[in-house]
């Protein structure tokens, strides 16, 4: 028998490694990206068509490659950053490896331009498959160019697992903003389509933060910056009050390779704690420096996950870093000792506490109870105050002992169970003339035949309209309200490639928008049920609450986008409503399908029955 075991050849070698390294056309823009910065350039640009699925080049003015270098560069593990093993330990570059541009050539068509300062004329390579097509010399600026064409055309199961173009462009800008927010020394652009969707021009950390995050974080960020002998940790985060309901602006970079760490998240979070809602999050771009001994890089193949040699040293940084910076702006929240006008009018303040007063008071067998060292227990006893069950004997006694817990019990079962059956045929039904009562501008209070229930306002009309927007998705579009004067809505760049490929969906859901330009569109017209006067403000709430549903991988796009626009237009807390608005809302409520949750499981009433009312008052 001939044996079974044999190498791989080299092609097939370097698809294979490059599954690991190009997962998708965004993974070659972060390879070539960073090479581009490790060769010194001062100007990069990125130029993608087709969602980088038919070109993806970089240009750069940095010290370009010899003639040897340049088909060498192609060779897997070929690198001009590691010589021995102890400099995987003192790396600060951003490509080390020897495996980007091997396995670039390995799934796509590759032409590199290049040119060293000392040399009068350049290196033209044409790679395809792995094989070298083509070399030759070509006139070139000093610098590099490499154009990466045709992605995973001789692997096409790969390139048939692409998304579609918005989705895979949306990954492009995410790379693209992470390398050009760590270098805001270098210009950067990027252009897809002959369209120049980024122009960076060098600066500061802060302007090339605005640039790429938009304008309305210019007066939001707070400076950070802690330098000790062990590490350093600066940058900016954003006030309180700009805080999001996803974690979509949040950045760590480490020696300026940007990371992903839910650890030191947790330290900047800590650090905001009490300041902004439990459900929200914060903006920062922060910068650790420190020893590169003291971190290992080379532990995921995207280079985003780090280990650090102590991580509760760098947390504790990180979170004294950012309490430092949000003290020092006075953003803390501190005590306010401005009394309010009404407090001044009060017996305990308007009237002086005289001595007769005083004595009076130290007389008291309360006072004493209070005073005495470990005698708390003693108070009820010995200060001549009554039980509170001696004034309500009845209600006293019914909520005691094993009925008082039996009642519980009964309520929390009973009111699920009629939650659960209410909109398939249960006997509970809302009594039509009685009103309904609004409390705290956020619960209704409905009479039923059965007892009561209660209503929670914003989570019923969630309900109401996400079973309206399947509906309209399922083949009954939502009548559109067109719009008398046409209101145009500039977006950052990521949220307008967002909205560009929420379009389609959006005008089967009554929404009437169109691109206008570079990162603007005009809104012509919303769903005919919902208020006018502030779509723009929608629109941007609708697509930060789908970044946040973005994270759950198991909703399809437009089940994210219905969930997304039910919260956004349903009825707030704080909102008074009239009795034709809140008999409408209940009404709407118990003909749908499934009334007794919102899309997310979260309950949208609770049903008190009679019986269990009389027992809370020991009827």
């Amino acid at each position: 028998m001939s044996d079974s075991i044999q190498l791989l050849p080299d092609n097939i070698a370097n698809q294979i490694a490059a599954g690991e390294v190009i997962q998708r056309p965004s993974s070659a823009v972060k390879e070539l990206l960073e090479n581009a910065v490790d060769a010194g350039a001062t100007e990069i640009q990125l130029i993608v068509a087709d969602a980088g699925k038919s070109l993806i080049q970089v240009i750069d003015n940095g010290s370009g490659m010899s003639e040897t270098d340049a088909r060498m560069s192609f060779e897997r593990h070929a690198t001009s950053k590691i010589n021995n093993i102890d400099d995987l330990f003192r790396i600060r570059t951003m490509g080390f490896r020897g495996e980007a541009l091997a396995s670039i050539a390995a799934v796509a068509q590759v032409e590199l331009k290049s040119r060293r300062a000392e040399e009068e004329t350049g290196t033209y390579i044409e790679i395809e498959n792995s094989q070298v097509k083509k070399q030759e010399p070509v006139a070139f600026p000093v610098g590099t160019s490499i154009a990466m064409k045709n992605v995973f055309f001789n692997v096409p199961a790969r390139r048939n697992f692409l998304k579609s173009n918005a989705v895979e462009m949306r990954h492009i800008v995410d790379e693209f903003t992470r390398v050009a927010m760590a270098f805001p020394e270098i210009s950067f652009s990027l252009t897809a389509n002959g369209q120049e969707i980024y122009h960076l021009e060098s600066g500061s950390l802060k302007q090339r933060i605005v640039h790429l995050l938009g304008s309305n974080y210019t007066a939001k960020l707070v400076n950070v910056q802690e330098m000790t002998d062990y590490l350093n940790v600066y940058g900016f985060a954003g006030k309180p009050d700009i805080a999001k309901k996803t974690r979509g602006d949040q950045y760590f970079f480490v020696n300026n390779r940007f990371i992903r760490s839910a650890y030191l998240n947790h330290a900047v979070m800590s650090a905001y704690q009490q300041m902004i809602p439990a459900d929200s999050f914060p903006m920062y771009v922060l910068f650790i420096d420190l020893d590169p001994a003291q971190i290992d890089i080379n532990v995921h193949p995207t280079k985003q996950e780090i280990k650090f040699e102590d991580e509760k040293i760098i947390y504790a940084f990180v979170q004294a870093a950012v309490k430092h910076a949000l003290a020092q702006f006075s953003i803390m929240p501190t005590l306010n000792f401005d009394l309010d006008p009404g407090i001044q009018q009060l017996d305990a303040v308007a009237r002086p506490f005289t001595e007769e007063k005083k004595e009076h008071a130290a007389a008291s067998a309360l006072y004493n109870t209070f005073t005495q060292k470990n005698q708390a227990h003693l108070i009820e006893s010995k200060s001549g105050l009554k039980h509170w069950k001696d004034f309500f004997p009845e209600a006293g006694k019914a909520a005691t002992g094993q009925d008082a817990v039996a009642g519980k019990l009964e309520y929390e079962q009973e009111g699920a169970a009629i939650g659960r059956t209410a909109g398939t045929g249960h006997s509970l039904q809302l009594l039509e003339n009685a009103d309904l009562l609004q409390i705290h501008a956020a619960y209704i209070a409905a009479s039923t035949n059965q007892g009561f229930i209660l209503i929670h306002q914003q989570a019923a009309h969630e309900r109401i309209l996400y079973e309206r927007y399947v509906t309209a998705a399922k083949g009954k579009p939502i009548a559109t309200q067109r719009s008398l004067f046409p209101l145009t809505i500039p977006l950052t760049t990521p949220d307008a490639v967002l909205l560009q490929d929420l379009l389609p969906d959006l005008h089967v859901l009554g929404y009437e928008i169109e691109l206008f330009g570079k990162d603007t569109f005009v809104i012509q017209g919303t769903p005919a049920d919902v208020d006018q006067g502030n779509e723009k403000v929608a629109i941007e709430q609708m697509l930060e609450q789908f970044k946040h549903f973005n994270s759950d991988v198991k909703f399809s796009k437009r089940e994210k986008l219905i969930r997304s626009l039910a919260w956004q237009h349903a009825v707030k807390p704080g909102r008074y409503l009239a009795q034709k608005e809140m008999k409408a809302l209940a009404e709407e409520l118990f003909a749908c399908d499934q009334p007794n949750i919102t899309a997310s499981g979260n309950p949208t009433y609770i049903a008190f029955k009679n019986d269990y009312l009389e027992r809370m008052f020991g009827r």
